[in-house]
């Protein structure tokens, strides 16, 4: 698929992360917070599934439009298949799911939306495009600041695994703001609109 072809509204946004109090609030698991924080926008109560191996919730969002919500607590590396068990149970096609991700080549304030593409080496990613069998599908991709050595694996890993400091933190509150206005103008207006407003915006804490 195109990006710049219309794509469906989403029938399942999922956020990946993983489970655990010890990787609550840390970078890798900004997806989660943005699961979280569209439950609370639009009042989904989540619940614990095992069937689908994730947190999980349904409701409405805007303009009447079902959606799913779901964290899958598989750990990320294996994020398909709570994707797929949510998936098949509902008969959702790739089209019509919604990925929301960490990515540490985009600094923090900026988010991406694209309509498909490859994993770029995001794990929970690679998982997804496998057991959904399609590499199109919607993703919002949220920057999480690139480490100082990102040639060194253990910095790698020690950033994405690490804590936002307290001013990120509020930028990140921002951030999640602009993710929920993006995901509902996709919802009003279509995903390619969205792209097109969000993809070069930029958030900043005032100095």
């Amino acid at each position: 698929m195109a990006d710049t072809d219309e794509a469906p509204m989403p029938r399942l946004i999922v956020g990946l992360g993983n489970p655990g109090a010890k990787y609550d609030h840390t970078r890798h698991n900004i997806g989660f917070a943005a699961i979280d924080t569209l439950a609370q926008t639009w009042q989904i109560r989540l619940a614990e599934h095992r069937k689908f191996q994730g947190w999980f919730g349904e409701g409405v969002a805007v303009k009447g439009a079902k959606v799913c919500l779901l964290k899958p607590t598989t750990f990320m590396n294996l994020s398909g298949q709570s994707i797929r068990a949510v998936a098949d149970w509902y008969k959702i096609t790739p089209a019509e799911v919604l990925v929301i991700y960490d990515d540490m080549d985009l600094p923090i304030g900026k988010v991406r939306l694209r309509q498909s593409g490859s994993a770029g080496g995001h794990n929970g990613m690679k998982s997804a495009i496998a057991h959904l069998n399609s590499q199109d599908f919607s993703r919002l991709r949220i920057g999480i600041g690139i480490p100082q050595d990102k040639g060194t694996e253990g910095e790698v890993i020690s950033h994405v695994l690490g804590r936002f400091s307290q001013a990120e933190n509020r930028l990140m509150a921002e951030v999640l703001k602009l993710v929920v206005d993006a995901v509902e103008l996709s919802f009003k207006q279509g995903f390619p609109k969205a792209m097109s407003l969000y993809n070069n915006r930029t958030v900043a804490l005032e100095s």
